[in-house]
This record gives C-alpha cells, sequence and structure tokens, in this order.
C-alpha cells in the first residue's frame, strides 16, 4: 500500500498547474459562490480540487473537512463536472436523513440554479432511498398475505368501507388517501406521518419485493421510479446503509456506479456493520413456519421442532459475548434449524412452481417470495452464527442479548435473563469486505469533520480497508476549518472531580450548577444515557428553580426541543448521544456545551470486546485502537456543536477528569478543534459570565 497525508495550506495552486478537471471545478465553484451570495473559503476551494483530481485519476481520497468549510459544496461541483463526461452517475452517501434533506431540499437546487449558464447540458442530482421507504403499491392492495390472522384494513378494499375503530385503522385510512394522491410515495413526504407499524402494513423491504418482472404495478411502483431517475442522474444521493447492501448483500438497490463519495464518513464503519448484522431467535423461526402455513401452504415440522430445540439450547445462555461460539447443545440446535430451513426452501420449489412470467402475480406468488425470503434469512444467519469462534481465523462475532426497555424516571431496565434471548451476529471487521466489493473496483472519496485522531489517518484509513496489506493507494488531506477555534472558544476539563461512576457525583452536579449559573442559560448539556441526563434535569431543575428553563430529551420531540433551544438565548436542553450530531445551533443560544463523561463504547458491547481482543492478539493495544479512538471522534462531535459560525463564542466544559489525569487524555484531546484548554474553574466561570452579558 502507499499513501500519502498532506495538509493544508495558505497558498492556492497556480492556475496552470491544474488539470481541465480541476479547472473547470474551481471555475464552478466560484461562479457558485458569487452567484449564490456565499463566502469564498480556501478549505473550500481546496477540497474541491482535491475531489476533482480523485475522481479525475481514480485515486481513493480521505478528506478531513472541519466545520464552515462548506464540504458539501466542495465535493457536489466536481461531482457534477465530472459526471459531464461520465457514463455512470457518482453516488453521495450520507449516514443521516437530516443531510440528506440538506442536500436535496437546499444544496443541489440552489447549486444547479447557480451554474445553469455553465452547465453544457441539464443535469440532474436525484435521491434514491431503500425500499422501505416508498409505499408498495402491490402490498397497498392486497398483493402480500397479511402476518396477522386478524383482518386490516386494507383487507376487504373493494367491499363498502366501515369507519375505523382503532388508531392503526385510521392511520391506514390515510395512508390510502394519501397513496392515491402522492407524486413520490416517500415516507417523508407524509405529514403528519404515521408510526412504524402502520408503515410496515403497506411497504416492502427489497429482499420482500416480488420484483419489477412479475409485479402488476411495476411501471406505477414508486420505488422503481426513484430507480429509474436515479439511473439517469448525474448524481445520487443515498445513504451509508444502501452502500452497505449495494456492496454486501449484492442486491442492485443502487444504479451502477464507478465513483462514490461519503460525507459523514467517521460513521461509516458503524452504519455498514448495523446494515449487514443478523439475528436469529426462536420467535424469527417461528415466525418462518407461520408464514409458511399462512402464505403458501407449506406445513414445516422440523423448523418447528427446530425453534423449539433452538429456544432450549439458548434459554440459559447469558447475555453477552459468545467469544468460543455456539456450545455443543446451541451447535445442534442451530444446525437443526439450518437443515430445516433448507428442506423448507426445497419444499417451497416442489410444492408450487413458480412462474417467471409478468402474469405470475396473485397473492400466491407474493407469499411464496415472502416465505422464501424469511427461510432464507434463518439459513443464512443460523450458519454465520455456527461460523462463529470456531477458529482462530474467524471473522464473526456472535452474542446474545434480550430485549431491554427504557422508562421515564427510572432508566434503562435490562432484558429478563429467564425469558429466551435473541443471537446476533457481525463481522469483527467490515474492511475487508469494504476493500473487495468497494475500493477494489470504486473511486471512493470519504470526507467528515473528524476522520484523525492525532493528526493521522491511520485509525479510520485501517477500518474501512484503506491500510493494511494489499491495501489500495489513496490520499489522505485536511483542509481545515474557517474558524479561529483558539480565539473563539475555551476547552475546559474540571480535573478535581472524581472519576466517573455508574451514578453521577454530588461534586459533579456541583460542577454543572456553577456552570450553569454562570452563564444563565445556553447549555446544551451531553450525556451518557437517557438516565444520565434525566436525573442531572431533575437535579439541576431542583437547584436553580424555573430560571433557567432546562429542557430534556423526552419532553417532547427532539425536532421540538432544538427548535425551541434555538429560539431561545437563555433556555439549556440536557440529552443523550442523538444530540452529539444532530444540533446545528449557531450565536448564544448555544454558548457552553458540557459533556458528563468520555463516549467510550459500554464495557460489555460485544463487538467492542471482540475487536479488542482482536487488536491485542495481533500485538496491538486494543484499548487504543478501538475504546480510545471511538471516544475521540465521538467526543469531537459532541464538542464540534459549540462553534458553528465564525461569530460564535463559548466553551466546551468536560466533567471527566480522565480527560486530563489519564495517560490516553492526550490521545483523546489530539482529535478536538484546537481550543484555549484550561482546568481552572474561576477562569472559565468568569468567560461564561462575560458571555451572559453580551
Amino acid at each position: 500500500m502507499s499513501s500519502s497525508t498532506t495538509v493544508s495550506s495558505d497558498s492556492e495552486q497556480p492556475v496552470a498547474t491544474l488539470s481541465p478537471a480541476e479547472r473547470r471545478a474551481a471555475a464552478w465553484l466560484e461562479q457558485a459562490i458569487e452567484r449564490t451570495g456565499g463566502q469564498r473559503r480556501e478549505g473550500q476551494r481546496q477540497m474541491a480540487l482535491e475531489v476533482a483530481r480523485s475522481l479525475d485519476t481514480g485515486k481513493h481520497l480521505l478528506v478531513q473537512a472541519g466545520t464552515g468549510t462548506g464540504k458539501s459544496l466542495a465535493y457536489l461541483v466536481p461531482a457534477l463536472s465530472h459526471a459531464v463526461e461520465a457514463d455512470l452517475p457518482v453516488v453521495v452517501a450520507t449516514a443521516t436523513l437530516a443531510l440528506q434533506s440538506q442536500i436535496i431540499r437546499r444544496d443541489a437546487p440552489r447549486l444547479l440554479e447557480a451554474l445553469k449558464e455553465e452547465l453544457p447540458r441539464p443535469m440532474d442530482i436525484a435521491l434514491l432511498k431503500g425500499r422501505a421507504n416508498y409505499v408498495c403499491l402491490h402490498k397497498l392492495n392486497g398483493g402480500f398475505p397479511a402476518d396477522e390472522p386478524e383482518p386490516t384494513l386494507l383487507d376487504g378494499a373493494d367491499h363498502a368501507p366501515a369507519a375505523p375503530r382503532t388508531d392503526l385503522g385510521k392511520q391506514l385510512v390515510r395512508l390510502r388517501e394519501w397513496a392515491e394522491d402522492t407524486e413520490t410515495g416517500d415516507r417523508d413526504d407524509l405529514d403528519p406521518g404515521v408510526d412504524d407499524n402502520a408503515w410496515r402494513q403497506v411497504s416492502v423491504s427489497a429482499v420482500e419485493c416480488i420484483g419489477a418482472q412479475r409485479c402488476p404495478f411495476a411501471e406505477e411502483c414508486f420505488s422503481e421510479r426513484a430507480r429509474q431517475q436515479a439511473g439517469e442522474a448525474d448524481v445520487v444521493v443515498t445513504n451509508h446503509a444502501m452502500l452497505a447492501i449495494a456492496a454486501f448483500e449484492g442486491l442492485q438497490v443502487l444504479p451502477e456506479f464507478e465513483a462514490v463519495i461519503v460525507d459523514e464518513a467517521h460513521e461509516l464503519a458503524d452504519r455498514v456493520t448495523n446494515a449487514v448484522t443478523g439475528q436469529i431467535s426462536s420467535a424469527s423461526v417461528r415466525a418462518a413456519v407461520t408464514a409458511g402455513r399462512r402464505q403458501a401452504s407449506v406445513v414445516l415440522e422440523d423448523l418447528g421442532a427446530a425453534a423449539d430445540a433452538l429456544e432450549a439450547a439458548f434459554i440459559s445462555a447469558p447475555s453477552g459475548w459468545m467469544p468460543m461460539g455456539p456450545n455443543e447443545v446451541q451447535t445442534q440446535a442451530l444446525e437443526s434449524v439450518r437443515a430445516a430451513a433448507r428442506e423448507g426452501l426445497s419444499q417451497l420449489k416442489t410444492t408450487g412452481k413458480e412462474s417467471t412470467d409478468a402474469s405470475s402475480t396473485s397473492d400466491d406468488s407474493s407469499g411464496r417470495h415472502v416465505v422464501r425470503t424469511k427461510l432464507q434469512e434463518v439459513l443464512e444467519t443460523a450458519e454465520r452464527v455456527l461460523d462463529a469462534g470456531q477458529n482462530g481465523n474467524n471473522r464473526q462475532v456472535a452474542w446474545v442479548s434480550r430485549p431491554g426497555r427504557f422508562e421515564p424516571g427510572v432508566g434503562w431496565i435490562a432484558g429478563d435473563e429467564n425469558t429466551s434471548p435473541t443471537v446476533y451476529v457481525a463481522p469483527l471487521s467490515v474492511s475487508g469486505r469494504l476493500r473487495e466489493n468497494l475500493l477494489q473496483d470504486t473511486t471512493t472519496i470519504l470526507t467528515s469533520a473528524t476522520l484523525t485522531v492525532g493528526d493521522s489517518f491511520g485509525p479510520i484509513a485501517g477500518d474501512l480497508g484503506f491500510s493494511g496489506s494489499g491495501g489500495p493507494e489513496w490520499t489522505g488531506i485536511d483542509v481545515g476549518s474557517p474558524f479561529e477555534y483558539a480565539k473563539q472558544g475555551i476547552l475546559y476539563v474540571a480535573e478535581k472531580l472524581p472519576k466517573p461512576s455508574r451514578l453521577t457525583s454530588p461534586a459533579t452536579y456541583d460542577e454543572l450548577e456553577a456552570l450553569l449559573r454562570a452563564s444563565q442559560g445556553g447549555a446544551l448539556c451531553l450525556f451518557s444515557s437517557r438516565r444520565a441526563a434525566e436525573d442531572a434535569a431533575h437535579e439541576l431543575r431542583r437547584r436553580l428553580g424555573p430560571n433557567p428553563q432546562i429542557l430534556c430529551q423526552g419532553d417532547s420531540t427532539l425536532s421540538a426541543l432544538i427548535k425551541q433551544f434555538a429560539e431561545e438565548e437563555d433556555t439549556c436542553l440536557f440529552g443523550t448521544m442523538s444530540l452529539w450530531q444532530g444540533v446545528d445551533v449557531p450565536g448564544r443560544s448555544c454558548r457552553l456545551v458540557v459533556v458528563d463523561r468520555l463516549p467510550f463504547p459500554r464495557p460489555d458491547d460485544p463487538l467492542s470486546e471482540a475487536r479488542t481482543r482482536d487488536v491485542a492478539q495481533r500485538g496491538g493495544n486494543g484499548f487504543i485502537q478501538v475504546s480510545a479512538t471511538h471516544a475521540a471522534v465521538r467526543l469531537a462531535q459532541g464538542v464540534g456543536r459549540l462553534i458553528r459560525s465564525a461569530n460564535d463564542r463559548g466553551v466546551v466544559a468536560i466533567l471527566d477528569s480522565r480527560l486530563h489525569h489519564a495517560r490516553y487524555g492526550k490521545y483523546i484531546r489530539s482529535a478536538l478543534p484546537d481550543f484555549w484548554y484550561t482546568t481552572e474553574q474561576d477562569t472559565v466561570l468568569g468567560a461564561l459570565g462575560r458571555l451572559a452579558k453580551v
């Protein structure tokens, strides 16, 4: 492997040294900035040139672009420029729906309008989501037999309608009415929305879909229309999960492409892992048995017996990682499930040969497809669990889990250890598969505000398949940020606090109280758990009274809470990890960011445990490479909520003394913006007091 890392420079690259692709990208960027009234930023220009060069040469690129760079414009412009002459579209994959929405609803329309005189032809930037995000007309019209024996509102659609009596029924009525009028069939366009249970009644996943060749609604299908538009577009915006499915599962969920730009790339490894994690339980196996009987008239007696054996084998298994894989009894049960699922697939073939022409559109055909999908999933997951822990070369991690629940005022309640569990299985690492299925044939550009730790791209490059033996050639570059962090913000570590424990200490509450009194509100307080956030909100409301007002995650919808926090300059918002990346509040409303503890993975997280041991067995430092790196990147994301514009000023307060005292503290701090650093409380309280009066 060869790689090079470049550091951003203050000097511009002379136009004469630029390639034609780079010159066009630079010119289009200038025009876009001028016509949209934007601000010229050197980091943005440098990133656009690097992206243009990568697309032109096919060399992979990692770009760290700090907050305020304007990175979406910096990759959309060269993506459009490249697409002018390319045969295939450029794919842009994001982690969050919020960024997808920003690109499609704001950035893309403004860019295309600004460049309409430069573009040699009409160009299009399209959005493509997973199939389950679109209403399925076939299912809506009764094409899929229901899983549940009770009739739903969708049954008997041709008869005189009866007034719905349940909330689910009312939602389904509204869904049917909406489906007749909608142009997109996209769930996000349904306002107000419906709950997940209602949406499942009218949608299918990619594996459940019977396919355009056999579906009677293929020409009207919203998902197929979106795929067709994406195939004709110049740039396709999608998400990490779709990219993972295309790369790992071999399903044609995306149009053919030869270049991909991954934004929010610090999330890619986790999102890909989640997308390819399998699960199996006695309940899921029995669901396949029930589906076979109801939807395909197939009696799967052996699979039902195997489900009972699976439950008996795992009922006493403790929750957590299975480092040695399944034991002998569990292995026998899984083998029985695998054999019975394979036999069930054979029964489907022999009891009903399916036609491949468009006339085969009956409930029977769709039902068989659903059953086949369930059986195939059971078979493949059982095989993966059987493979876990079998030998030293194994790359699968299996663990046992029982569903817990969160109760307001109580916190997270673990699942009952006496109940039948679910067994999960995930790859130890996604790096090899990403290298084989993505990097090998596709020009890949990764970008985020947090790709490096200690000025090194090494950790993220290793996680995503760039590093190691046989790794591809790539370039890493940090284009910096237009913000002057050392002048705009203070990083304060409360170094006198005790090491965090399971419950928040009185001293930590005292510290938080002092900070909030000094700031007089305008504080975003980020906690490691819902229980910690709720307890802190309760305690600080008791101590401070009604002023400043303290909002807590769970009081209302997240969007409503963030809106109120942004509009009221002296309000505080307490919440968990979902706020670490979802809050973009420039100005005085967010002048203090508090983090209760370093965001290490849970000590009992099965994948973290397995990956830590794997690193140690290969001679590395598992804690640093897994837990500390995870904490560094997550903390950088949380800290990044403070400075969102050139005029912002404020304080980041870390209520975890380990960041100052522990040997790994400096390593984690190296991932954070270059704030002015202090451990002096009086200095920070004075600064917050002055900010409160501005």
